[in-house]
């Protein structure tokens, strides 16, 4: 996916020039300009435009609506409580949520029936408990499609919704993860969901945690590529630490220098066994230490002692094929 950070406020009036600067930079008022003169935030079906992303979510509150994203760079955030609201850029890539948090949490917090977002970049988000994310999911379901995740805490972090589905596809997660809180953030994790698939998306450049944590019972992930070698004290590719079934597939990994901790791309069941993990396929997957490491590494490491299936995986010189260890 060839994704960059939007650029300057795309306003082709000079009158108004100066109030799109301030809309991107957060500092416009909703009394400050006029809808006609500005539309940073447009709910699709009322034609109803908004200065601040929160009226607009507010606007259709426990409904069902689309608000299109200028292409501009928002110092801004909202909170979701209801309905089922589409977040969508209307150029993908050239609309960012840039370093402000909700509830010092994350641009979005999502607690409605359903979220869906296309085309956004969320970049640079940071707060206390070093939890700072794109998206905060409490519940509900979710599905990405073409978003970028950069230089944040946290890409995506979901609470617990046993009946909830999360959804991820041709997006991008970069320079994200950390672990200087009290635990570590990592690019994508999700907690008790009842599945997250994973699809055609590039996992790169992590700076601490695991690229993947789902705690769920099903899983699917695959066309995915896992770039450790540009990785900083990151953790594992893919971790299922209470067990999980479902189908790991065709993806690509390589393992980088840099490494808290090293001793496998694909961990299951290492915290327990609250999900089976009995017929969990791990297959036709591609897996290679970087150049210059000089270790070895296991390229599935269980600790369930349950039947896992894995076969047509193609690893590199320094990978074992699988580890069984004892909790």
């Amino acid at each position: 996916m060839n994704q960059r950070p939007a650029r300057s406020p795309l306003c082709s009036l000079a009158p108004v020039a100066a109030a799109c600067a301030a809309a991107a930079a957060g500092l416009l008022a909703p009394a400050a300009a006029s809808e006609k003169q500005l539309a940073p935030y447009t709910v699709a079906e009322s034609g109803r435009s908004y200065v601040r992303l929160q009226d607009a979510v507010d606007a259709i509150g426990n409904g069902k609506g689309t608000i299109r994203f200028a292409s501009l760079r928002f110092a801004d955030c909202a909170v979701q409580k209801g309905g089922d609201i589409t977040y969508q850029a209307q150029v993908p890539g050239e609309a960012v949520l840039d370093g402000v948090t909700c509830q010092n949490k994350a641009a979005l917090v999502l607690a409605g029936r359903s979220a869906r977002i296309e085309g956004m970049v969320f970049a640079n988000m940071r707060v206390d408990d070093k939890n700072g994310a794109g998206i905060r999911l409490e519940r509900g379901n979710l599905t990405v499609v073409q978003a970028w995740f950069r230089d944040s805490e946290q890409g995506i972090l979901a609470g617990n919704d046993p009946s909830g589905a999360i959804v991820i596809d041709k997006s991008t997660f970069t320079r994200l993860g950390t672990c200087e809180g009290s635990g570590c953030a990592h690019s994508i994790y999700i907690g008790n969901y009842g599945s997250l698939t994973v699809t055609r998306s590039r996992f790169e450049k992590g700076t601490g945690g695991h690229y993947v944590k789902h705690r769920g019972p099903r899983v699917s992930i695959s066309d995915c590529s896992f770039d450790d070698s540009g990785g900083y004290e990151t953790n594992y590719m893919i971790d299922l630490p209470n067990g999980s079934t479902g189908r790991i597939a065709g993806n690509w990994f390589a393992q980088g220098l840099s490494k808290d901790n090293k001793s496998g791309f694909i961990v299951v069941g290492a915290n327990d066994t609250s999900h089976s993990s009995d017929g969990l396929v791990i297959e036709d997957n591609q897996a290679r230490l970087a150049p210059k490491a000089d270790w070895s590494s296991n390229f599935v490491a269980d600790f369930t002692g349950e039947k896992l299936v894995m076969r047509r995986n193609t690893l590199g010189e320094g990978l074992k094929p699988f580890a069984r260890y004892n909790r």
